[in-house]
């Protein structure tokens, strides 16, 4: 009863600093629901912009590695409705280096084993989960627990089972869920997106996307190696494929017709390229390839009257397009993470709903597993969790 008592007394002031500096928050939407319910992302637009008179939400980080030191903790620097406030850690010797470097206070910095202890700090809103695919599960239900917003990188966890775990923590906790989909904030993506919604170029008739970088096999030391943390070119660089599928096409396919994995010669070996093919209800088929050893990088639509592309399709930097009638889509955007987490925190703000819920987490990782699934069994596999 305490916890509650303290998530609901954080919840009142976040309303009340937001009506004070002038945020609404939408007539009869609750913060749960509009963010964690069954209504397509794929529809969804950024949260619209209001100047920069509000409180800002806080921002923990849970896991101090690559991406979050290399990109989340800058892009915090760069953003307008959030800023880094708290840390999360399973290797607490980190913490000095980075309390010093973000001015993050000792009473805001948390070990994996105390982070419970988060729910009493009103100076945090939002934990962001930053760590192994395998890990988000866990580490998003614990978030959820203390009362905080959570975002989470993606892929969203390791099965539709798993994601559904975290939505429904974030639902009993009363809190939002959104997925780290940066692509789907960064401008000229969206205007790809537009671009379909409106059928610019005629009803679609076929799409790719292709995701990979090169480089030698990922080593079994570390988690991007191994199998059962979610390791391998699907679950690490495929999920940009799928997700831009989605996005590109703005439809949910219904099969994977066929798919292939190759893996090395070894037990519990990753998978260091995979191609599939989906099909989407008419009959309209898209191909899909990622790779951890071959670079590629572009999301193609065609349409019966033309084609547009982003070609790069998701690097962190110079995400630029054309069409086939010489539009271009561009100039690249300087930081992506950003963008993302002010559409976040607005969206938390005015009560409104997120461009990457959970829900869509879920349908891109029941996608995965069907590829899998179709690899390994050499069949077409249907794919649930559609709707």
């Amino acid at each position: 009863m305490a916890q509650k008592k303290s998530i609901s007394t954080r919840r009142r002031f976040l309303r009340q600093s937001a009506a004070a500096t002038g945020f609404l928050f939408a007539p009869g939407l609750i913060g749960c629901t509009s963010g964690n319910n069954n209504t397509s992302a794929e529809d969804a637009a950024p949260a619209p912009r209001r100047p920069n008179q509000d409180r800002k939400l806080g921002v923990a980080i849970l896991g101090l590695g690559g991406y979050a030191s290399g990109q989340i903790a800058p892009a915090l620097q760069l953003t307008e409705h959030c800023e880094l406030r708290g840390l999360i850690t399973g290797s607490p010797e980190k913490l000095p280096e980075w309390q010093e470097k973000y001015n993050v206070k000792e009473a805001n910095s948390y070990t994996y084993d105390t982070m419970d202890e988060i729910a009493d700090n009103d100076e945090i809103d939002v934990i962001y989960v930053i760590t192994p695919t395998a890990t988000h599960r866990d580490f998003a239900v614990r978030a959820a627990n203390t009362g905080k917003h959570v975002w989470c990188e993606k892929p969203m966890a390791m099965t539709a089972e798993e994601c559904q775990d975290m939505i429904d923590a974030c639902n009993e906790n009363g809190v939002r869920l959104a997925i780290g989909y940066r692509m789907m904030h960064e401008p000229n993506t969206r205007k790809l997106i537009e671009l379909t919604e409106e059928r610019a170029y005629g009803a679609l008739t076929g799409a790719h996307a292709y995701a990979g970088y090169g480089g030698s096999p990922p080593s079994t030391d570390n988690w991007r190696g191994q199998r059962d943390m979610g390791g391998g070119a699907l679950y690490d660089m495929g999920v940009y494929s799928v997700n831009g599928l989605r996005y590109g096409t703005q439809m949910a396919p219904e099969a994977v017709v066929k798919a292939t994995q190759t893996r090395q010669d070894h037990a519990n070996a990753v998978d260091l390229t995979t191609e599939y093919t989906l099909r989407y209800p008419g009959g309209m088929l898209a191909e899909g390839k990622t790779s951890v050893v071959t670079n590629y990088n572009e999301l193609h639509i065609e349409a019966e009257e033309g084609w547009y592309e982003m070609d790069p399709m998701q690097p962190y930097t110079g995400v630029t397009g054309e069409t086939s009638d010489g539009k271009l889509l561009g100039p690249a955007v300087e930081n992506q993470q950003s963008i993302q987490m002010d559409d976040d925190a607005l969206a938390i703000m005015n009560d409104t709903e997120f461009i990457a819920p959970g829900t869509l987490g879920l349908k891109d990782v029941a996608v995965i597993q069907a590829i899998i699934e179709s690899a390994a069994s050499g069949q077409e596999v249907a794919i649930e969790h559609q709707g």
